[in-house]
């Protein structure tokens, strides 16, 4: 998150979890072999069909999706071929999926052509588009960031947990 501002003291967070998963998924290759494994692309020459990447561009990505534990590599083998590896997203991964639609609806909102978007996600088992929600543990609906105030977590430097204890109290 950078820098926080607990009223005026602000502190420094140095395990920013924005930035860690920057260095994860923060680049534009990345977000594209992911989008594909949403989509149930699995396979190398798919994926890079699909996304236009460049062969050691696409290897090195889906190297470092699987060092990092967001996809697993399953063997299979065409009759008459090697074996090859498939890449299925694992549960780290699948939990990046409210991103990618965050980020898809963001850019139809913003970006789409004057026909709309390209793509419109919904609800497999009614057929309603699919919205996405921001609320609290209570269940009130956060309207924006302004509604949101951020606080030291358990994993905050124990300075930044003191100033913001002086903060408010």
């Amino acid at each position: 998150m950078g820098e926080v501002n607990l009223g005026n003291v602000p502190f420094r967070v140095d395990n920013c979890s924005i930035e860690r998963t920057l260095g994860v998924v923060g680049e534009k290759w990345t977000f594209l072999v992911l989008r594909e494994a949403f989509s149930g692309v699995r396979r190398f020459a798919d994926m890079q069909a699909a996304t236009g990447a460049p062969r050691q561009v696409l290897s090195a990505r889906l190297t470092r999706l699987v060092e990092e534990g967001l996809l697993r590599k399953v063997p299979y083998r065409e009759p008459g071929q090697r074996q090859r590896d498939e890449y299925r997203l694992t549960q780290m991964g699948l939990d990046l999926y409210p991103i990618m639609v965050a980020l898809m609806h963001w850019g139809d909102r913003y970006l789409s052509d004057p026909d709309g978007p390209p793509v419109l996600l919904t609800h497999r088992g009614c057929g309603a588009a699919v919205e996405q929600r921001f609320r609290c543990a209570d269940g009130h609906e956060i309207g924006g960031p302004r509604e949101v105030t951020p606080v030291p977590g358990p994993g905050a430097p124990a300075a930044a947990a003191a100033a913001a204890g002086r903060a408010t109290g």
